[in-house]
């Protein structure tokens, strides 16, 4: 998509829908309450006034209402979009609204758009990714196109342009389409998303946007004693691999930030030994999805070049429970010197990523965030709304909590009270792989916390919302990208 930014008057636009937002309301005057929309409102005779009045127009969150050869406006269309009540209406909801006109369009085959803005980078920001994030299918093993065509132009309309905006929409747009991009990585089956090859597309985009990028395969981990990631690993023909990326500021120096990102890359995850129920196994290809949006936030860094440095790690392997996999009650020794027991075998995610956290405090990294599609407790606890958000350190957490909250993805902070600890207590082991059958989201943020001690840290457990399970207005059915948009919202405004 095309996506520009124009300050000409919204009556001289010719486009094929021009779009505006009107808020949800029985009073037309506060319906129409936007400076953009009273215009137009005013150009056309009243007519969204009217349209309110006779309850064809409510400003529903989300709502699109297509009208045909508006008077005295030279686009073709005029498409009012609902942003839900006005105090409510911010970033999050403009997002959303411009991901419903993008969908609306799309639908009716409609390829350029020009959406009124009232002019704030804010709101260019939020109307650019909402656009992009919208305009998206996972429709790529389809040979007949049912979802309508994609937009191909779209136009920001503002009362002015001045460079602020203009940077601001770039960064938006890097931001989005490498949300797409994570999306059709994480869409991908398994069969053609091994490990091998999320090394391989890594490598490709690090070679593209001059990022430095090492694989270690399962020699070298064997030699360094990566025992936990190698002990899921067993039961498949795939080999495993710890990909890492590297992202290096100019000003970079001696006692400056070094961020770690680990992201959990299960390219399928049948549960191994533990194995999982037929019902919906399919799904468990997106697995990897925490590994993926870690990857794509290091492509929009090699883009928009923050001011400290990241390092991406991501451990990639497959859980499946061939003759050599590892069984429940099993030990593993991980690259800490820590033993494990096994008790669960579909508890993989937090053995792998063990590992990896502790190569990244061994890499100099001096603060850790995690991502992870990690366990159904999270799903029991918050639904597919709100990401789980655990940490060690509340100014890092804080930290983490804003930036979701700038970037329009919903976190929601859990407790890791030491108490919790006691329930992975082993007999054999210093520490058992799972607890009981309570706390299981808390239990496995604080078994990952014991290889993330003494770093600042915060573990993102995204299995809830890192696919959705039925389309919405504003967004198609499949990967949703999360958490990128907020882990570059936090290394961005890192200083």
């Amino acid at each position: 998509m095309q996506i520009a930014l124009n300050s000409m008057p919204l009556e001289h636009i010719e486009t094929e829908a021009l779009a505006v937002i009107a808020y949800q309301a029985d009073d037309p005057e506060q319906g129409l309450a936007r400076p953009t929309t009273r215009r137009l409102d005013e150009a056309t005779g009243g007519w969204l006034t009217d349209l309110y009045r006779s309850g064809e127009l409510t400003g529903k969150a989300n709502e699109t209402l297509v009208l045909h050869r508006p008077p005295n406006l030279r686009a073709k269309r005029l498409v009012i979009v609902g942003g839900g009540k006005r105090e409510r209406f911010g970033g999050m909801e403009l997002r959303r609204a411009a991901g419903a006109l993008a969908r609306a369009l799309r639908s009716r085959s409609i390829a350029q758009v020009a959406l009124a803005l009232e002019g704030s980078s804010a709101e260019v920001v939020a109307a650019a990714e909402g656009l992009i994030l919208g305009d998206y299918e996972p429709d790529r093993y389809k040979t007949e196109k049912k979802n309508g065509k994609p937009l191909a132009e779209a136009t920001l309309v503002v009362p002015s342009v001045d460079g602020e905006q203009q940077a601001a929409l770039e960064r938006a747009r890097v931001v989005a389409e490498t949300q797409n991009w994570v999306r059709d990585l994480v869409a991908e089956p398994a069969n053609r998303m091994t490990p091998t090859l999320l090394a391989e597309r890594a490598r490709e985009m690090a070679a593209q946007f001059g990022l430095e990028c090492d694989v270690l395969d399962s020699a070298r981990m064997q030699q360094l004693g990566m025992g936990a990631l190698l002990g899921v690993a067993q039961g498949s023909a795939e080999p495993p691999v710890l990909i890492v990326l590297r992202y290096q500021p100019q000003a970079a120096g001696e006692g400056r930030p070094h961020l770690g990102l680990i992201g959990k890359a299960v390219t399928f995850d049948s549960g191994g030994i533990s194995l999982k129920p037929a019902e919906n196994m399919d799904k468990m290809k997106y697995d990897m999805a925490g590994g993926a949006a870690v990857i794509g936030a290091m492509r929009v860094f090699a883009q928009l070049k923050p001011a400290i440095a990241v390092t991406a790690l991501v451990p990639a392997v497959e859980n499946m429970p061939g003759g050599r996999a590892q069984r429940p009650g099993d030990v593993v020794k991980t690259l800490s010197g820590k033993t494990v027991e096994v008790l669960n075998t579909d508890a993989e995610g937090r053995l792998i990523m063990a590992d990896a956290m502790t190569y990244a405090q061994r890499s100099g990294c001096t603060h850790l965030v995690d991502a992870a599609t990690l366990t159904g407790a999270i799903v029991v606890a918050l639904g597919h709304v709100n990401a789980g958000a655990f940490g060690n350190d509340q100014a890092l957490l804080d930290r983490v909590l804003a930036a979701a909250r700038t970037a329009g993805e919903k976190l929601w902070p859990m407790p890791l009270d030491d108490e919790y600890k006691e329930l992975l207590k082993s007999v054999v082991a210093d520490m058992s792989n799972v607890g009981n059958r309570w706390a299981g989201a808390i239990t496995a943020a604080m078994f990952l916390k014991e290889f993330a001690d003494p770093l600042p840290w915060v573990h993102l457990d995204i299995a809830g919302t890192a696919w959705l399970e039925d389309s919405k207005p504003y967004l198609a059915k499949g990967p949703t990208g999360i958490p990128l948009r907020t882990l570059v919202q936090l290394v961005l405004e890192w200083r």
